[in-house]
């Protein structure tokens, strides 16, 4: 019912489309406000006018303004004081001149079937013939008779159902308000148990934003405004309670009901005294998909509750907001925003990694890593990923690939601003063949300014499970624990056949420092002099196996960028070689995959193993929920570690020297769960 408020007696220029049923709404509308004048005009819109346009082609979505758009003209023209409309027709958004003044109560919200002989739905003849001129209501129409023909139909009520009388369709969906404002209830076949838009059944009260004095005389019967609740999106920020902002702690104050995120803290919510409804959507855990929280929401604020949506960040960054604000408004909901503390920015102050820095970063990008190596990458100094947590590795190689250095430092942080707050410091060269067991939410800072920030990166507790931890020398809180042990292998006959035509062979290449140590110690036993390797060039898969050559004098002609056995394997395919015949020594426990790529390209390959790998039975178990990184060299370290330990770690990063390792890593996590 409206407020008991007498309109002063005012003639206002009313305008809507010319259909009868157009014309009868307008008089329910004014029969709400007896005591107001007006004077009708009614006109064609575009939607009356090109009837032969399907609205089951999506037109509506298309042009949202399909049947108002001449009214709206008239409005924002001053030729007009108010249109009447079906509120479902409203286009959203509306044009930026005009609002809704008023939204009156429903008649009725049900769809109806009209038919011939007043058969019901599930009475229809097979394969029927059934009209309608909405997408919605022809998918209800198939899940509930898949065996039904669709016709799209136009047209006011009446020729519709002349339609159904003269044979062209069996049957027509129609709003069951507009058969009862005509006086057609008598065609009623039945009411249909449809889903039907929110506003069907509802008139929707239009005017010009600028023109106060006229929504007045309506707000007596507007039902948001005497039923509605608000609905108010509050960013709680990054996850400490005292980054709350004051406007979020009121609304919260004066909230009917709170649907909060996994991210929010649930005990500090309790000092709130209204509802609270958990809609968290954490990775492969979701309570509620985004369209069920939709719903909530909205069913709340037509209940008459004022309704918060807490979120933690902010509400408009990578957060649903837009998508939650265009929902509600589209069903005339009042939505105000409280903007929260980004995870993102909040970052900076609480590890003291400045985004930006002069001489160092002028621009930061926000990035949302769920999509791994398809995630984006901005042409920014810093680069903050969110929910990159399970992509760690794909984002770190994707930006390699890009261009960006190897050595680029990366922070990863977790729980930002509170108490359990962790920060992991890295690189995108460690990060691309690692495997992260990182507790989510997790942020990723990639740039030049983690570097002011991770002063403490090599104080971090590291654990090498290689034969050496050379390498690794910077780190000052480093353990060694050599999970294998190398054996050359005695006696190698086919080493020893390989050195007696080694002038045959057009490459070495070496995989490993031991491959080049075991290799040097047969052509001495052999007593073969290293003017023998003149002419055969020399390949090397990385740093560490390059600096063994320098011991020997020998410098390798090739060393791929990215190293390991893939990049050698890309590097020969970027050369111009054919049939080249290659002396490839390695471990016996080295996989076949180098050989095969090579041989693949057309090259003979002479896949020798020169030594063994062995685990170390003198390893002891150390205590791994010390460290912050366990650093593995090759697939046999994580056998020897798994046999040792019994099952990787989580909690810590699994740093891979290389694609091969990596992969091994990741099988046999992928095992494990």
């Amino acid at each position: 019912m409206c407020e008991d408020v007498k309109a002063k007696r005012t003639v206002l220029r009313v305008v809507s489309r010319c259909s009868p049923l157009a014309v009868l709404q307008v008089r329910e509308a004014f029969s709400f406000f007896p005591e107001m004048g007006y004077r009708l005009e009614t006109l064609e819109s575009f939607g009356d006018k090109n009837r032969q346009i399907s609205l089951l082609e999506g037109e509506a979505e298309r042009m949202p303004d399909f049947f108002t758009c001449e009214l709206d003209a008239r409005l924002i023209g001053n030729q007009a004081d108010v249109a009447v409309h079906s509120a479902k027709d409203l286009p959203y958004p509306l044009p930026s001149e005009l609002e809704v003044y008023a939204l009156l109560e429903a008649a009725d919200q049900t769809d109806a079937l009209v038919s011939r002989d007043r058969l019901p739905l599930d009475r229809l003849p097979q394969g029927a013939r059934v009209g309608t001129s909405s997408v919605a209501r022809k998918n209800e129409l198939l899940q509930h008779r898949p065996d039904l023909e669709i016709v799209s139909i136009r047209g006011s009520i009446g020729e519709r159902i002349a339609q159904v009388d003269n044979g062209h369709v069996d049957a027509l969906v129609v709003a069951t308000c507009a058969l009862k404002r005509l006086g057609l209830d008598d065609r009623i076949a039945g009411i249909l148990p449809f889903r039907v838009h929110p506003l069907q059944g509802h008139l929707a009260i239009v005017g010009r934003k600028d023109r106060p004095e006229v929504k007045a005389l309506f707000a007596a019967c507007d039902i948001r405004r005497l039923r509605y609740g608000k609905v108010t999106l509050v960013g709680f920020g990054p996850g400490h309670p005292d980054l709350l902002t004051l406007g979020g702690d009121k609304a919260l104050a004066q909230a009917d009901v709170i649907f909060y995120d996994d991210l929010t803290d649930h005990a500090f919510l309790s000092r709130y005294a209204g509802e609270k409804v958990c809609v968290g959507k954490r990775k492969g855990a979701h309570r509620f998909r985004q369209e069920e929280i939709n719903e909530l929401v909205y069913r709340a604020a037509v209940s008459g509750r004022n309704t918060v949506r807490l979120k933690g960040g902010d509400p408009m960054i990578f957060a649903h907001g837009r998508e939650e604000i265009d929902f509600l408004q589209s069903r005339l909901i009042e939505v105000a925003v409280i903007p929260g503390i980004p995870s993102g920015i909040a970052l900076a102050a609480c590890t003291h990694i400045p985004l930006t820095h002069r001489g160092t970063a002028s621009s930061v990008a926000f990035v949302t890593g769920h999509a791994g190596a398809e995630a984006p990458v901005p042409d920014a100094d810093t680069l903050v990923y969110y929910m990159g947590g399970a992509h760690v590795s794909a984002i770190a190689a994707k930006l390699i690939a890009a261009g960006r250095r190897e050595d680029l430092p990366v922070a990863l942080v977790h729980n930002v601003s509170l108490p359990g707050q962790q920060v992991y410091y890295s690189s995108l060269k460690e990060l691309q063949y690692s495997v992260i067991h990182y507790p989510t939410p997790i942020l990723i800072v990639i740039g030049e300014v983690v570097a002011f920030g991770n002063g403490d990166r090599y104080k971090q507790p590291v654990l090498v499970t290689g034969t050496s931890a050379q390498e690794y020398a910077r780190y000052t809180n480093l353990t060694h624990t050599p999970l294998i042990q190398i054996e050359k292998i005695p006696r190698n006959r086919p080493l020893a056949a390989a050195l007696d035509v080694i002038r045959s062979f057009d490459w070495l290449v070496f995989t490993s420092r031991y491959g080049v140590q075991a290799f040097f110690e047969a052509c001495r036993e052999r007593r073969i002099d290293l003017r023998a390797l003149t002419g055969i060039r020399v390949a090397s898969v990385g740093k560490t196996t390059s600096s063994g050559l320098h011991g020997h004098g020998i410098y390798p002609d090739l060393q791929p960028p990215a190293e390991s056995a893939e990049g050698l394997v890309e590097a020969f395919a970027t050369m111009d070689l054919t049939a080249q015949r290659i002396l490839l020594p390695r471990s016996d426990r080295g996989l076949k995959y180098l050989s095969e790529a090579l041989t693949g390209q057309g090259h003979d390959v002479t896949d020798i193993p020169v030594y063994r790998n062995r685990v170390n039975a003198h390893a002891k178990q150390t205590d791994l929920s010390r460290f912050a990184k366990i650093i593995f060299t090759s697939p046999s370290g994580v056998d020897a570690f798994i046999r040792l330990y019994g099952a990787l770690p989580s909690g810590v990063q699994l740093v891979a020297r290389g694609k091969t390792t990596g992969e091994k890593l990741k099988s046999e996590l992928h095992e494990t769960v």
